[in-house]
């Protein structure tokens, strides 16, 4: 090639490569309204991005991989956490930590209620923009699992549970939806002992529930470890863990959305799973 026909080449490649690219940021703005669910920004989530600004939240979190990587990415945090625990959360954090065992703290921010409801109607815009499995592998709450990914803070064959073996087992298929169901059980609960998350650890679940129904402190209505459970996951306010870290007011920050997410079928794999939890 002589230095004519490279010159060519060069202009000729560089011309490609930025009609591409011009296509592609006129695809890509083509596609911004529904990628990012426009429709849906509210006077609420317009306020709850100022109020995300207004607090520096971005120093220490991320959203969209972007931030400053000091703490969680939150860009998926309202289907990790619901709405109840968020809002607790935001109001004192000190309740969810403690500060000998964990060291690196949330301030307190002194929110508004108002402004709580904005913030968390903002981070559940962001949860539902389409980014495409952008970031690739964000630093996540603890114990945080997306489905389809491998298993988060809740790994390992539990301490007393039967083996499994087989894709049809219903433990087996209980354990995966565990780490699957949306949100995953995994992103709240551990099953090693005494590693208490977002949720109490459920090592050992199977066995305290019989201890609970026969101590006379139990306040729901199942007659039986597996009533138990079932209700658990159905009715998470039926009956709550006491602590701050768990429920306010009686109502339970466990989602109450598993009993029309999950069919009849998974819920009873669910329970066995559970159930094997000795």
């Amino acid at each position: 090639m002589n230095k004519k026909q490279a010159r060519l080449f060069a202009i000729g490649s560089t011309a490609l490569a930025a009609l591409a690219f011009l296509g592609l940021t006129i695809d890509s703005h083509r596609q911004f309204g529904k990628l990012t669910n426009a429709d849906r920004i509210t006077a609420d989530v317009s306020r709850g991005q100022d109020v995300w600004h207004e607090n520096n939240c971005i120093n220490c979190h991320t959203l969209f991989g972007e931030g400053a990587y000091y703490a969680p990415d939150l860009t998926k945090i309202t289907k990790l956490r619901g709405e109840a625990y968020l809002t607790a959360y935001m109001k004192d954090p000190s309740k969810f930590y403690d500060e000998n065992k964990h060291r690196r703290l949330m301030p307190k921010q002194n929110i508004s209620e108002p402004d709580i409801k904005a913030l968390i109607s903002f981070l559940d815009w962001v949860s539902n923009v389409d980014t495409q499995g952008w970031p690739p592998r964000p630093i996540l709450v603890t114990g945080a699992s997306f489905p389809g990914t491998a298993g988060g803070g809740g790994g390992g064959a539990p301490p007393g549970a039967r083996p499994v073996s087989g894709a049809e087992d219903p433990i087996a298929l209980g354990e995966s939806l565990f780490r699957s169901a949306q949100p995953a059980c995994v992103a709240c609960h551990s099953v090693a002992p005494g590693v208490n998350m977002a949720g109490p650890s459920l090592a050992g679940v199977s066995a305290r529930a019989e201890q609970l129904l026969a101590s006379g402190s139990y306040k729901g209505a199942a007659k039986d470890v597996a009533g138990y459970i079932r209700e658990s996951i159905m009715q998470p306010s039926a009956h709550v863990v006491p602590g701050p870290m768990y429920s306010t007011n009686g109502t339970s920050f466990m989602p109450a959305t598993y009993g029309t997410s999950l069919t009849p079928v998974q819920i009873d794999q669910l329970v066995a799973y559970l159930s094997s939890l000795k």
